[in-house]
C-alpha cells in the first residue's frame, strides 16, 4: 500500500495537508488549485534574487502568490541542509514543481512526494524540459506527474497528458499552457488518491534523455546553425532569458526570429544580407530575419525601429564567433 494511505491519518475523502515546493511562473497554477481544493501548510521556494540592470531584488513568482494567500514562506539557500521545518509539519505529503533544487532523501523517503514534469518521461529529464522541446523542433510534448526518486525525474509516472506545440509557440506561451494542464492533471490524481486509487508505471530507462538546466553559453546563438535550429532556439529563451550573440564587443539579445524567403548564392554563414527595413543574415542553409531585438542600454524593440540610424550592421560583413569581420 501507497504511503500516503498507510498514515494513521486517513485522508481518503479528506482534504491533504501540503508542503509546497515550486519557483517559477509554471508552478503558480499548480499552486493555486492546491489552496483551492486542498490545505497547503508552508510554501517553499528558491531565495529571491537580484534581476536587471538596476539589481532589484525580486521574489520567485510562487513567493508572490503564496503571500497573496497568506500562506508562509521558506527559502533555504540549500534545501538538503535545511529541512527540518518541513518534518516538523507532518504533512500528507510534499507537491513540487519546478523547484529547482534535488529534495533530500530524508524529506522523499518519510512524506510521499509527487511532482509536476514539464515533459512526456522519461523525455527530457531535468530542470529545461520546455526549453529543449522548443530547441528540438518537438510537435507535441506533456505534463507527467510522477512520485519523486532520489535521482533526478526518475520516478514511477502515476498520469501523463499530451499537449500540441504549435508554430507559433515561444517559452512563455507553452509554459502557459502546460501549467494550466499540469495543475488539472494533479488535481486528478490528487483526487484519485483520496479516493484510495493508486496507480503507478515505471519509466523505460532505455528512452532517457536530459534537459540540463540553460547556462549563459546554451543562450548563445551561431549562425552556423540551421535557420530552424536557430528560430527554434530564440523561441525557446523568449521572452526571458533572450537568445544572444556578441560582436565587436556588444552583446545583442535576440526575442523573434523568422525564416527568409530570399534567395542566396555563395554566402557565409553570418554574413549580412540585408540592413534597410530588414535585418536578414544568412544560416547554414539559408537566411534569418531577426524581429526583435535588444542592444544594451536599450529597451527591446523591433528590428525596423532599430534600424534606423544604427551604424552596428553593415552589409557584407560577417558575424562570426562572436565578432564582425569584413
Amino acid at each position: 500500500m501507497d504511503k500516503v494511505l498507510s498514515k494513521s491519518r486517513n485522508i481518503v475523502g479528506d482534504k491533504m495537508k501540503i508542503v509546497f515546493l515550486g519557483t517559477p511562473n509554471f508552478s503558480v497554477p499548480v499552486l493555486e488549485m492546491l489552496i483551492k481544493h486542498h490545505e497547503v501548510l508552508l510554501v517553499v521556494t528558491q531565495p529571491d534574487k537580484i534581476v536587471g540592470r538596476k539589481k532589484i531584488l525580486t521574489p520567485s513568482p510562487v513567493k508572490v502568490c503564496a503571500l497573496n494567500h497568506g500562506i508562509e514562506v521558506f527559502q533555504p539557500l540549500k534545501l538538503r541542509k535545511n529541512y527540518q521545518k518541513i518534518l516538523d509539519l507532518n504533512p500528507d505529503m510534499l507537491i513540487t514543481s519546478a523547484y529547482g533544487q534535488m529534495l533530500p532523501k530524508g524529506l522523499i523517503e518519510p512524506i510521499t512526494s509527487i511532482n509536476v514534469h514539464g515533459s512526456l518521461l522519461p523525455k527530457y529529464r531535468g530542470g529545461a524540459p520546455i526549453q529543449y522541446a522548443i530547441f528540438n523542433g518537438d510537435e507535441k510534448t506533456g505534463i507527467s506527474i510522477m512520485y519523486m526518486a532520489y535521482k533526478m525525474d526518475s520516478g514511477d509516472v502515476i498520469e501523463q497528458e499530451e499537449i500540441i506545440i504549435e508554430d507559433s509557440d515561444n517559452y512563455e506561451s507553452l509554459t502557459k499552457k502546460m501549467s494550466i494542464v499540469g495543475a488539472s492533471l494533479l488535481q486528478k490524481v490528487l483526487n484519485d488518491i483520496s479516493a484510495g486509487k493508486i496507480k503507478r508505471f515505471p519509466q523505460d530507462e532505455t528512452k532517457v534523455t536530459f534537459a540540463y538546466n540553460i547556462s549563459y553559453e546554451d543562450e548563445a546563438i551561431d549562425f552556423k546553425m540551421t535557420t530552424k535550429d536557430l528560430v527554434n532556439k530564440i523561441r525557446g529563451l523568449d521572452p526571458e532569458p533572450g537568445a544572444h550573440f556578441e560582436h565587436l564587443g556588444t552583446k545583442i539579445k535576440v526575442y523573434k526570429a523568422k525564416k527568409s524567403d530570399i534567395i542566396i548564392e555563395n554566402k557565409t554563414p553570418g554574413e549580412i544580407l540585408q540592413t534597410k527595413k530588414h535585418l536578414i543574415i544568412k544560416t547554414l542553409d539559408g537566411a534569418v530575419e531577426l524581429l526583435n531585438i535588444q542592444v544594451p542600454g536599450k529597451k527591446k524593440m523591433d528590428v525596423k525601429s532599430f534600424l534606423n540610424g544604427q551604424s552596428i550592421f553593415k552589409i557584407g560583413e560577417i558575424i562570426k564567433d562572436g565578432e564582425l569581420h569584413e
